[in-house]
């Protein structure tokens, strides 16, 4: 399993013209799901996610969290993070689950993150042609991966 975290002053996903989600402060993670994904590579990642500190507090000093901050957060599916571009020029996807695998964990994914947060996680659309808006605070931008957690 891998994300992608940004820290956001707002963001949102957009399908077919209509706004699905909208945040201001917060995180945008985009999750890419791979078939040998478990529970426990999204709790893991989810408990990281929710602690993890690149808010500024009051000296400028990244040194709060989402929840300290009571930040929003929209989860975004984006199976190209599973993308392999090890031979030629065209990405690969096979790395990437299939609906049967990934939907559970996307879901499991988000709603486990709400209870860690103590708010309603907005949402894409699982496979929708997703318009994603945002303005990255700082930039903030975090790359984690429970195959290499580093």
């Amino acid at each position: 399993m891998r994300i992608v975290i940004q820290r956001v002053s707002q963001a949102s996903v957009t399908i077919n013209h209509v706004v699905k989600s909208k945040i201001d402060n917060g995180l945008l993670i985009l999750l890419g799901i791979e078939p040998s994904d478990t529970h426990e590579d999204a709790d893991w990642l989810c408990k990281k996610t929710a602690a993890l500190r690149i808010f500024d507090d009051e000296q400028g000093v990244m040194n709060k969290s989402v929840i300290d901050v009571q930040g929003d957060v929209i989860v975004v599916s984006q199976f190209t993070l599973m993308a392999s571009t090890k031979k030629g020029n065209r990405p690969s996807y096979i790395r990437a689950a299939g609906h049967d695998i990934a939907v559970p964990l996307y879901e499991y994914f988000c709603t486990t993150l709400e209870q860690l947060i103590g708010k309603p996680v907005q949402t894409g659309e699982f496979g929708a042609d997703m318009k994603v808006s945002l303005t990255n605070d700082g930039p903030v931008t975090i790359c984690m991966d429970t195959k290499n957690k580093e």
